[in-house]
């Protein structure tokens, strides 16, 4: 057994299970996860009621890595939220003590699977958020995360650079944690709350983003806002 302290060791990846929401993604979906089965982690896919091959595509995929990666489906889709909500309960009833959200449209980067985690594997931090640069970011999304991060602020109390991003860790204890009730978009905040709520380290981590045309058109715009904001007036109200 190595002597070497905990927080100077690399985590392996069949150490770090992924939790990867899939809706209507069969143009990428193939290429993510062959790209993290490479990596040897486990898998965590949940299709929400796509009406395109994700799904079939998605279980082939699982089918010939047989241990490694696990497939859910809701019958309809039931929105972002709900879908991670699904992915880490299937993880904590599979003993996972460090899991790791990663959008399915192609956007993040899987070498920035470890950074991220590691500052769980250290003990420092109970969850992590993976900050893009908005310095790279198309503008339109760059005042959209920018507005978000604010309003998430004003609500929430809770300062972070990033708060819509799609690529966080949680240790076992953080993800018990987590009271999800936002069904959509609004879920990437209501985890920030969580956090704030329930007094849990977090730390951020810079991580790459990959801006395609295919990736624009998904995430957080003008009318997700308006919708997440109406529902964060509404928690506060409570």
């Amino acid at each position: 057994m190595s002597t070497e302290p905990l927080k100077n060791q690399i985590p392996k990846y069949r150490d770090i299970w992924v939790i990867l929401p899939a809706y209507n993604e069969e143009n990428i979906i193939g290429e993510v996860l062959q790209e993290l089965f490479t990596r040897k982690l486990k898998l965590v896919i949940i299709d929400d009621g796509s009406t395109d091959g994700t799904y079939q595509i998605a279980r082939d995929i699982v089918m010939d890595n047989p241990g490694k990666g696990f497939l859910y489906h809701h019958p309809v889709n039931r929105g972002l939220g709900a879908t991670l909500k699904t992915g880490i309960e299937a993880c904590l009833e599979k003993g996972a003590d460090v899991m790791v959200t990663f959008d399915a449209d192609g956007q993040h980067n899987p070498d920035d699977i470890l950074p991220v985690c590691q500052p769980i594997i250290n003990g420092e931090a109970d969850a992590v958020i993976g900050v893009r640069n908005f310095d790279d970011m198309p503008w339109v999304k760059k005042v959209s995360n920018q507005l978000m991060n604010l309003i998430t602020w004003i609500f929430y109390g809770a300062r972070v650079n990033d708060s819509q991003s799609g690529l966080r860790a949680f240790n076992r204890k953080a993800a018990i944690a987590l009271d999800i009730e936002s069904r959509e978009y609004g879920i990437s905040s209501e985890i920030i709350r969580e956090i704030q709520r329930k007094k849990l380290r977090m730390e951020e981590v810079p991580i790459e983003t990959i801006y395609t045309d295919y990736a624009m058109a998904k995430g957080t715009n003008l009318k997700v806002g308006i919708k997440i904001l109406v529902n964060m007036i509404r928690d506060v109200l409570k």
